[in-house]
Protein backbone atom coordinates (compact mmCIF):
# COMPACT_ATOMS: atom_id res chain seq x y z
CA UNK A 1 0.00 0.00 0.00
CA UNK A 2 1.21 3.16 -1.00
CA UNK A 3 0.43 7.04 -1.37
CA UNK A 4 2.35 9.32 -3.53
CA UNK A 5 4.21 10.44 -0.81
CA UNK A 6 3.62 7.85 1.95
CA UNK A 7 5.17 4.39 1.42
CA UNK A 8 3.62 1.22 3.42
CA UNK A 9 5.96 -1.27 3.32
CA UNK A 10 5.36 -4.65 4.93
CA UNK A 11 1.65 -3.82 5.61
CA UNK A 12 0.60 -7.76 6.10
CA UNK A 13 4.01 -8.63 7.66
CA UNK A 14 4.40 -8.74 11.37
CA UNK A 15 6.37 -5.71 11.72
CA UNK A 16 5.00 -2.67 8.85
CA UNK A 17 7.39 0.50 7.77
CA UNK A 18 5.61 3.65 7.21
CA UNK A 19 7.61 6.26 5.13
CA UNK A 20 7.01 9.97 4.56
CA UNK A 21 8.52 10.13 0.96
CA UNK A 22 8.91 13.49 -0.19
CA UNK A 23 12.79 13.76 0.39
CA UNK A 24 13.44 16.57 -1.69
CA UNK A 25 11.51 18.88 0.49
CA UNK A 26 12.54 17.45 4.19
CA UNK A 27 9.10 15.43 3.89
CA UNK A 28 7.35 18.91 4.28
CA UNK A 29 3.53 18.07 5.10
CA UNK A 30 0.98 18.32 2.17
CA UNK A 31 -2.98 17.74 2.97
CA UNK A 32 -2.72 15.06 0.85
CA UNK A 33 0.22 13.18 3.03
CA UNK A 34 -1.99 13.87 6.24
CA UNK A 35 -4.93 12.28 4.62
CA UNK A 36 -2.55 9.31 3.50
CA UNK A 37 -0.77 8.65 6.70
CA UNK A 38 -4.23 8.80 8.45
CA UNK A 39 -5.39 5.69 5.59
CA UNK A 40 -2.28 3.93 6.56
CA UNK A 41 -2.55 3.95 10.04
CA UNK A 42 -6.89 2.75 9.65
CA UNK A 43 -5.16 0.35 7.07
CA UNK A 44 -2.76 -1.42 9.61
CA UNK A 45 -5.04 -1.23 12.48
CA UNK A 46 -7.23 -3.80 11.06
CA UNK A 47 -4.17 -6.42 10.29
CA UNK A 48 -4.15 -9.08 12.72
CA UNK A 49 -0.87 -10.49 12.26
CA UNK A 50 0.21 -7.05 12.84
CA UNK A 51 3.12 -6.60 15.91
CA UNK A 52 4.71 -3.10 15.29
CA UNK A 53 5.23 -0.51 13.29
CA UNK A 54 8.19 1.72 12.25
CA UNK A 55 7.49 5.49 10.88
CA UNK A 56 10.23 7.00 9.70
CA UNK A 57 10.83 9.69 7.02
CA UNK A 58 12.47 9.21 3.47
CA UNK A 59 15.83 10.30 3.17
CA UNK A 60 18.62 12.43 5.62
CA UNK A 61 14.82 14.26 7.73
CA UNK A 62 12.13 12.86 9.37
CA UNK A 63 9.81 16.02 8.63
CA UNK A 64 9.85 19.37 7.99
CA UNK A 65 6.22 20.43 9.35
CA UNK A 66 3.63 21.89 6.97
CA UNK A 67 4.42 22.88 3.40
CA UNK A 68 4.16 26.64 2.41
CA UNK A 69 2.52 26.00 -0.06
CA UNK A 70 0.06 24.05 1.80
CA UNK A 71 -0.42 26.75 4.82
CA UNK A 72 -0.51 29.18 2.21
CA UNK A 73 -3.36 27.36 0.50
CA UNK A 74 -5.09 26.99 3.32
CA UNK A 75 -4.89 30.68 4.07
CA UNK A 76 -7.34 31.12 1.05
CA UNK A 77 -10.17 29.38 2.45
CA UNK A 78 -9.94 29.71 6.44
CA UNK A 79 -13.51 29.76 6.54
CA UNK A 80 -13.57 26.40 5.16
CA UNK A 81 -10.71 24.75 7.11
CA UNK A 82 -11.63 26.63 10.52
CA UNK A 83 -15.04 24.93 9.99
CA UNK A 84 -13.02 21.63 9.18
CA UNK A 85 -11.20 22.00 12.34
CA UNK A 86 -14.24 22.59 14.14
CA UNK A 87 -16.07 19.52 12.75
CA UNK A 88 -14.41 16.06 13.62
CA UNK A 89 -15.19 12.99 10.76
CA UNK A 90 -18.25 11.10 12.39
CA UNK A 91 -16.86 8.90 15.29
CA UNK A 92 -13.72 10.71 15.38
CA UNK A 93 -12.84 12.78 18.29
CA UNK A 94 -10.05 14.37 16.37
CA UNK A 95 -10.50 16.48 12.95
CA UNK A 96 -8.67 15.61 9.96
CA UNK A 97 -5.49 17.57 10.76
CA UNK A 98 -5.30 15.86 14.38
CA UNK A 99 -6.01 12.60 13.14
CA UNK A 100 -2.56 12.04 11.20
CA UNK A 101 -0.57 12.03 15.17
CA UNK A 102 -4.02 10.59 17.02
CA UNK A 103 -4.55 7.50 14.44
CA UNK A 104 -1.61 5.87 15.71
CA UNK A 105 -3.24 5.35 19.10
CA UNK A 106 -5.79 3.49 17.59
CA UNK A 107 -3.33 0.84 16.20
CA UNK A 108 -3.13 -1.57 18.46
CA UNK A 109 0.43 -2.32 18.22
CA UNK A 110 3.37 -0.22 19.41
CA UNK A 111 4.12 2.72 16.74
CA UNK A 112 8.36 3.19 16.85
CA UNK A 113 9.09 6.63 14.94
CA UNK A 114 12.76 6.76 13.98
CA UNK A 115 13.68 10.50 13.71
CA UNK A 116 16.94 11.74 11.95
CA UNK A 117 17.39 15.03 10.72
CA UNK A 118 15.01 17.90 11.10
CA UNK A 119 11.46 17.36 13.22
CA UNK A 120 9.45 20.09 13.19
CA UNK A 121 5.96 21.09 13.68
CA UNK A 122 3.40 19.08 12.19
CA UNK A 123 6.15 15.83 12.17
CA UNK A 124 7.02 16.38 15.49
CA UNK A 125 3.67 15.79 16.63
CA UNK A 126 3.09 12.93 14.14
CA UNK A 127 5.89 11.73 16.02
CA UNK A 128 4.71 12.48 19.70
CA UNK A 129 1.90 10.63 18.45
CA UNK A 130 3.72 7.03 18.22
CA UNK A 131 4.53 4.96 21.36
CA UNK A 132 8.15 5.50 21.07
CA UNK A 133 11.05 7.93 19.62
CA UNK A 134 14.40 7.16 18.64
CA UNK A 135 16.41 9.88 17.43
CA UNK A 136 20.09 11.21 16.47
CA UNK A 137 21.90 12.70 19.29
CA UNK A 138 22.21 15.40 16.38
CA UNK A 139 18.80 15.21 15.37
CA UNK A 140 16.51 18.62 16.03
CA UNK A 141 13.13 18.79 17.38
CA UNK A 142 10.55 21.60 17.67
CA UNK A 143 7.36 22.70 18.14
CA UNK A 144 7.23 25.34 15.99
CA UNK A 145 3.83 26.43 14.62
CA UNK A 146 4.31 29.28 17.09
CA UNK A 147 6.35 30.59 14.65
CA UNK A 148 3.67 31.52 12.55
CA UNK A 149 1.53 32.92 15.69
CA UNK A 150 0.11 29.80 16.07
CA UNK A 151 -0.87 26.98 18.62
CA UNK A 152 0.27 23.43 17.80
CA UNK A 153 -3.21 21.60 17.26
CA UNK A 154 -2.26 18.03 15.78
CA UNK A 155 -3.02 15.92 19.29
CA UNK A 156 -0.17 18.01 21.26
CA UNK A 157 -3.14 17.54 24.14
CA UNK A 158 -2.80 14.45 24.29
CA UNK A 159 0.76 13.53 23.71
CA UNK A 160 2.39 16.45 25.99
CA UNK A 161 0.88 16.03 29.16
CA UNK A 162 1.82 12.46 29.18
CA UNK A 163 5.96 13.06 28.37
CA UNK A 164 6.22 17.17 29.89
CA UNK A 165 5.25 19.07 32.94
CA UNK A 166 3.53 22.10 32.57
CA UNK A 167 6.36 24.55 32.67
CA UNK A 168 8.83 22.21 30.03
CA UNK A 169 5.16 21.97 27.71
CA UNK A 170 4.93 26.20 27.71
CA UNK A 171 8.36 27.14 27.22
CA UNK A 172 8.37 24.75 23.98
CA UNK A 173 5.37 25.97 22.71
CA UNK A 174 5.82 29.40 23.72
CA UNK A 175 9.58 29.51 22.40
CA UNK A 176 9.90 27.72 19.50
CA UNK A 177 13.05 26.76 20.71
CA UNK A 178 14.39 23.75 18.27
CA UNK A 179 16.05 20.82 20.79
CA UNK A 180 18.44 18.16 19.91
CA UNK A 181 18.25 14.83 20.22
CA UNK A 182 19.97 14.76 22.99
CA UNK A 183 18.14 17.89 24.85
CA UNK A 184 14.95 16.46 23.12
CA UNK A 185 15.89 12.98 25.28
CA UNK A 186 16.57 14.51 28.22
CA UNK A 187 13.27 16.38 28.55
CA UNK A 188 11.36 13.16 27.70
CA UNK A 189 10.31 13.97 24.22
CA UNK A 190 12.44 11.08 23.18
CA UNK A 191 12.47 7.48 24.26
CA UNK A 192 16.26 6.93 23.03
CA UNK A 193 19.23 8.00 21.12
CA UNK A 194 21.08 6.21 18.20
CA UNK A 195 22.75 6.45 15.78
CA UNK A 196 21.24 4.71 13.13
CA UNK A 197 17.37 5.72 14.11
CA UNK A 198 15.84 3.43 11.83
CA UNK A 199 18.04 0.32 12.48
CA UNK A 200 17.55 0.85 16.15
CA UNK A 201 13.51 1.12 15.04
CA UNK A 202 13.71 -1.84 13.61
CA UNK A 203 16.16 -3.93 16.66
CA UNK A 204 13.12 -2.91 18.99
CA UNK A 205 10.17 -3.63 16.68
CA UNK A 206 11.71 -7.07 16.35
CA UNK A 207 12.45 -7.48 19.81
CA UNK A 208 8.81 -6.84 20.84
CA UNK A 209 7.57 -8.57 18.14
CA UNK A 210 8.72 -11.56 19.65
CA UNK A 211 6.47 -11.09 23.00
CA UNK A 212 3.54 -12.44 23.93
CA UNK A 213 0.94 -10.35 20.80
CA UNK A 214 -1.49 -10.44 23.45
CA UNK A 215 0.67 -8.97 26.31
CA UNK A 216 1.58 -6.53 23.99
CA UNK A 217 -1.54 -5.09 22.78
CA UNK A 218 -2.79 -5.17 26.30
CA UNK A 219 -0.06 -3.47 27.72
CA UNK A 220 -0.56 -0.17 24.95
CA UNK A 221 -3.83 -0.19 26.37
CA UNK A 222 -3.44 -0.26 29.66
CA UNK A 223 -0.78 2.96 29.65
CA UNK A 224 -2.98 4.56 27.35
CA UNK A 225 -5.78 3.98 29.68
CA UNK A 226 -3.52 5.41 33.04
CA UNK A 227 -2.40 8.49 30.96
CA UNK A 228 -5.80 9.20 29.09
CA UNK A 229 -7.48 12.66 30.34
CA UNK A 230 -10.85 13.79 27.94
CA UNK A 231 -9.21 13.42 24.87
CA UNK A 232 -12.73 14.68 23.01
CA UNK A 233 -12.20 18.14 25.32
CA UNK A 234 -9.13 18.74 24.79
CA UNK A 235 -8.82 17.97 21.02
CA UNK A 236 -11.91 20.26 20.33
CA UNK A 237 -9.84 22.74 22.72
CA UNK A 238 -6.57 23.00 20.40
CA UNK A 239 -9.52 22.99 17.45
CA UNK A 240 -11.21 25.94 19.15
CA UNK A 241 -7.94 28.06 20.16
CA UNK A 242 -6.53 27.20 16.76
CA UNK A 243 -9.26 28.49 14.84
CA UNK A 244 -9.26 31.75 16.66
CA UNK A 245 -5.69 33.04 15.91
CA UNK A 246 -6.25 31.52 11.96
CA UNK A 247 -6.13 34.83 9.97
CA UNK A 248 -6.29 37.12 13.30
CA UNK A 249 -4.36 40.72 12.57
CA UNK A 250 -1.31 39.29 14.59
CA UNK A 251 -1.02 35.88 13.13
CA UNK A 252 -1.25 37.35 9.78
CA UNK A 253 1.46 39.86 10.94
CA UNK A 254 4.04 36.75 11.93
CA UNK A 255 3.57 35.46 8.89
CA UNK A 256 4.06 38.72 6.48
CA UNK A 257 7.15 38.85 9.10
CA UNK A 258 8.19 35.62 8.63
CA UNK A 259 8.28 35.59 4.59
CA UNK A 260 9.44 39.78 4.34
CA UNK A 261 12.71 38.64 7.02
CA UNK A 262 11.76 41.41 9.49
CA UNK A 263 10.90 41.94 12.75
CA UNK A 264 7.02 42.12 13.37
CA UNK A 265 4.87 44.73 14.55
CA UNK A 266 1.92 43.48 16.91
CA UNK A 267 -1.06 45.14 17.83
Amino acid sequence: MSDHFVTVLGADEPIAEVRLNRPEKKNALTLEMLDALVAAGKDLAGKPKLRAVILSGEGTDFCAGLDTGALMAMAGKLDAVKQEMLTPPEGEAANRFQLPAMIWSQVPVPVIAALDGVCFGGGAQIALGADFRIATPDSRFSIMEGKWGLIPDMGISQSLPRLLPADRAKELIMSVRVLTGVEAEKYGLVTRLADDPLAEARAFAEELAAKSPDAIRAGKQLVDAIYAGTPAEHLRLEAVLQAELMGSPNQVETIMANMQKRAPVYR
